[in-house]
């Protein structure tokens, strides 16, 4: 049977009100959309270090200096995302993520007229960090409220989006440059990130309401027929005095509407139909940011899985060309290590969504091994030689961390996190938390190679962080289902305390207190 589907038409936007998640349907639209999200905003970011030889030399500076513009860009979008979650329950997914995009389109803008790289703290850093939060996140969020059965193999496959953008945005912004100087390309690809506002326009409300059908009362008529077939089979009539029953045929002396009757008479006083009192009931106003969460020992558990899993995802993107430097491989061979791991990226998204959306499978023990997996991805660069052993750990490395990358924030919609109802505000807090290991460990990799003169330093360091990112992930099963088990206990213990409920006097026994309570009028007057 198809699902029921209401559309209810707002102000300067519609929603679509369905009785369970649609699975599909315009939720299609929005993977495509998230998809190109994906690839104007992550790999923008991955690909914006074509830049850097460009910028020093234009504003002799160092490449720490320059490489700081992404570092605050990225902790801007990690460390605002409570106020996209915010904004997102406050005025919707759709106009959060157009503005979002007018956010980044006018900062990459701006930064292409730069005259210091001061102003790519401001600009790129900041504005366009802001922008990035507030397209990325609300996109994801509602792409997880249009699917649940297909929700991690959409989201997997959509979120590859910013490995595409790799491949093409990094030799195309280099051709460009080529022909017209970095800043009209920079400025060329702040009008590109304008289609993320397009993006954001796709994003049609979606609310997913259980099923509040009014179901239909039985005639009236049947009801009296009732009474009048049980008065038959005690051989008596409904009017009889001797059956001890004082009731008339009206619909209002039939047992379970007597209680009703004092607020049901007003609105009749008033000419009111009665029918029309189904209105829906006003909704709770839900709130912006909640922050209960916190509470949910299973939820701190993954918050701190994806603390230290942070750690491990910058490394080898920053370090693996470096590394092969110092192993004597050369540029373009090191170029291409780079792009094995990318494509690995790929199918390993793609194979996580396509394994977790099996049914039925606990998600959060899959992606549980993926984490161990590419801790031992971490491990092993160190000990590669040559361009084949590198390649290998890439490939490896790239194939593990899709895996993981691609479905950490999908899996908070799981029940064994936080659920589908509190994911957005879930989402918020949760990369809000990440932006603390995504702004201190790039710098830490950098200090253990200096400190070392050890490329190897950077990637064991990456590994501890993963390593201890899997012991929580561990940790979040046995603190829901213990939880859960608790509360179990305590209402037994309510039930068994509070006893069964006293069982009420049946239809005749209403009836002749009505009737005595009748007979009781009569004898005042008297």
């Amino acid at each position: 049977s198809k699902m029921t589907v209401k559309a209810v038409k707002m102000p300067c936007t519609s929603a679509n009100v369905y009785t369970k998640v649609p699975d599909g349907g315009w939720g299609w639209t929005v993977a495509f959309a998230f998809f190109v999200v994906e690839a104007l905003t992550y790999g923008i970011i991955k690909s914006f270090g074509v830049f850097f030889n460009d910028l020093m030399e234009s504003f002799d500076e160092t490449n720490s200096r320059i490489s700081w513009i992404i570092s605050i860009c990225v902790f801007v979008q990690t460390f605002t995302a409570p106020l996209s979650t915010v904004l997102s329950n406050r005025f919707g997914h759709r106009l959060v993520v157009m503005a979002g995009g007018l956010l980044v389109s006018t900062g990459m803008v701006i930064a292409s007229f730069a005259r210091s790289v001061v102003d790519m703290y401001v600009t790129i850093g900041i504005v366009s960090g802001l922008g990035y939060c507030l397209s990325f996140l609300p996109t994801v969020t509602i792409l997880s409220q249009y699917f649940d059965k297909r929700r991690s193999l959409v989201t997997a496959v959509a979120s590859t989006g910013e490995c595409f953008a790799v491949f093409s945005f990094a030799p195309a912004i280099t051709a460009l440059k080529e022909q017209i100087g970095w800043r009209y390309s920079m400025l060329s690809v702040g009008v590109l990130q304008l289609g993320i506002t397009a993006c954001g326009s796709l994003l049609r409300p979606i609310i997913i309401r259980e099923q509040e059908e009014v179901k239909a009362q039985p005639p009236e008529e049947s009801t009296e027929t009732k009474y009048m077939l049980e008065n038959e089979q005690t051989c008596t009539s409904i009017e009889s005095i001797d059956s001890g029953v004082d009731i008339t045929t009206s619909p209002s002396n039939v047992p379970g509407k007597t209680k009703a009757e004092p607020k049901s008479e007003e609105p009749k006083q008033h000419g009111q139909n009665p029918v029309e009192n189904n209105s829906t009931p006003a909704e709770p106003k839900s709130k912006l940011l909640d922050f209960s969460v916190m509470r949910d020992y299973s939820f701190i558990c993954y918050a701190f899985f994806g603390l230290f899993a942070t750690l491990g995802f910058f490394a080898p993107s920053l370090y693996i060309i470096p590394l092969s430097r110092s192993l004597g491989i050369s540029k373009d061979h090191s170029a291409y290590i780079l792009s094995a791991m990318a494509i690995a990226e790929v199918f390993g998204r793609i194979f996580a969504g396509w394994v977790l959306n099996k049914k039925p499978i606990r998600k959060i023990y899959i992606e549980l091994i993926c984490v161990i997996l590419l801790s031992v991805a971490l491990v092993a660069f160190p000990f590669a030689s040559g361009f084949w052993g590198l390649m290998i750990c890439s490939v490896y490395f790239g194939f593990m961390l899709g895996t993981v990358a691609g479905t950490h924030i999908p899996l908070l919609a799981e029940d064994d996190v936080v659920g589908i109802e509190r994911m957005s505000s879930a989402a918020g807090v949760y990369v809000f938390i990440q932006s603390l290991a995504g702004l201190a460990g790039p710098p830490l990799a950098g200090v253990l190679v200096d400190t070392t003169k050890n490329y190897s330093s950077a990637f064991y360091s990456c590994a501890a962080g993963m390593v201890l990112g899997a012991v929580f992930l561990a940790l979040v099963r046995p603190c829901k289902t213990g939880l859960c088990h608790q509360q179990q206990q305590q209402q037994q213990v309510e039930e068994s305390t509070a006893g069964p409920p006293p069982e009420l006097p049946d239809d005749f026994i209403d009836m002749d207190i009505g009737k005595a309570e009748n007979s009781g009028k009569g004898s005042d007057s008297v």
